[in-house]
């Protein structure tokens, strides 16, 4: 058992489980796509959990996608400008789906790209209905005009705001992924928010274990190298949690598992 203690401590670092900073919890929330109805359940879960780690320091990283395709994005977007939970600090970070919500409040004809992979959604949320039926160019400018206009202030100020990617520990959080043979340190914006197959299928250590959305899978994925919690939350009404304390990783997740938390 000695030799046990002292081999650990010989250990190099790759070879050690990640660990977030000591005494603190995290948790970590996949993508929302607009439905506030799951977040606020997912919320309420998650502030008992905390309640059971007086002690801990908690926070709160949301890793971006919280518009488009779901009903509800307005009403996601007024909940995370607001007051966190008590006790919780929060870390928001920017998905591709917020750059595509940004890029149509600038350029009216990019709402034929966004309208189509779930902005039409967004924009009823909003009450803007000119796009329902039409693709002509001035409806488009007309819809772009009453979103800037409508947009509250606050929900500017969280767009504006949103982070492209955060480090705790031996963890790296990010809406997609990051490019293999980069550093952390230097990875550019269009990798973090859109990556896929040259990130999901790499080996590579990355430095830290990187943990993800932006590509949905039916259960959370845990890689060495990574961690993938996008479970599609607005078609299958689950949407995840991961805890990290320590070395300890569990779940919390709605839906057809409401409430569950199991140790991963």
């Amino acid at each position: 058992m000695v030799f046990g203690r002292l081999l650990s401590l010989f250990k190099s670092k790759s070879e050690q489980e990640p660990s977030t900073p000591p005494d603190m919890r995290m948790y970590v929330i996949g993508d929302v796509h607009g439905r506030d109805d799951l977040l606020g359940q997912l919320l309420a879960d998650i502030e008992v959990d905390g309640r059971t780690h007086p002690d801990k320091q908690k926070v709160l990283v949301f890793l971006g996608d919280y518009v488009d395709r779901g009903l509800q994005s307005k009403q996601v977007i007024d909940r995370l400008s607001g007051p966190l939970l008590p006790g919780f600090e929060g870390v928001f970070l920017k998905g591709n789906h917020e750059l595509a919500m940004e890029q149509f409040m600038g350029d009216a004809q990019f709402g034929r790209t966004w309208k189509y992979y779930g902005g039409l959604e967004t924009l009823h949320s909003y009450g803007i209905t000119e796009l329902t039926l039409s693709d002509d160019p001035s409806d488009f400018e007309r819809a772009r005009l009453r979103f800037v206009e409508v947009l509250p202030p606050s929900h500017r100020h969280f767009l504006d705001c949103l982070s492209l990617s955060a480090e705790f520990g031996d963890y790296f959080f990010v809406h997609a992924g990051v490019r293999p043979g980069i550093s952390l340190a230097k990875q550019v914006e269009d990798d973090l928010l859109w990556i896929r197959d040259d990130f999901l299928e790499s080996r590579s250590t990355f430095g830290k274990v990187i943990v993800h959305g932006h590509t949905p899978k039916e259960a959370a994925v845990f890689r060495s190298n990574r961690i993938g919690i996008d479970t599609g939350a607005y078609m299958t009404g689950v949407l995840t949690c991961l805890v990290l304390d320590g070395t300890h990783r569990s779940l919390i997740q709605t839906g057809s598992q409401a409430g569950m938390r199991a140790a991963v």
